[in-house]
């Protein structure tokens, strides 16, 4: 695959470290950024806070991210990307453990092109993985880029 910037918006530890895992197992090979909670994401996005020295031009080919987070929640980080023409078209996915059937609803609600729930074993993870690859970073035919304004 080639190398388009995935960012993967998670706090837990452990499911940081099984995602990459997951992309080193699936040959994933994109590079992965990562912003352990809602705030910093959307300061990785817009290139502010910590993130104001990167280029702002240069988006993420794919966003996975979870709804429950520190600071700002998933949801509201969403929507945040879907009201900003810059960022309206970037694909996202939430990939989470919510059961809920209300987070499910909520998360189409906002905007989410996709909903999955974390598979409990590895081996099923890794194989929802392989497939989130396969389709958003080379089967999806990517929206064209958004206009500054």
């Amino acid at each position: 695959m080639n190398a388009r910037t995935i960012l993967l918006v998670e706090d837990n530890p452990s499911d940081i470290a099984l995602t990459r895992r997951a992309f080193d197992k699936s040959r994933i090979g994109n590079p992965l950024i990562v912003c352990e909670d809602g705030q910093d994401a959307l300061d990785y996005l817009f290139a502010q806070g910590t993130h104001a020295d990167r280029c702002k031009e240069q988006m993420p080919a794919l966003i996975l991210l979870d709804i429950n987070l520190p600071r700002l929640d998933g949801l509201s980080v969403l929507r945040q990307i879907r009201e900003n023409p810059l960022t309206r078209r970037l694909p996202v996915v939430i990939l989470t453990s919510s059961t809920e059937q209300s987070d499910l609803a909520a998360g189409y609600d906002a905007g989410a092109n996709s909903y999955i729930r974390k598979p409990v074993s590895f081996e099923r993870f890794v194989d929802a993985i392989t497939q989130l690859g396969m389709y958003w970073l080379v089967i999806n035919e990517a929206p064209p880029k958004a206009e500054t304004p």
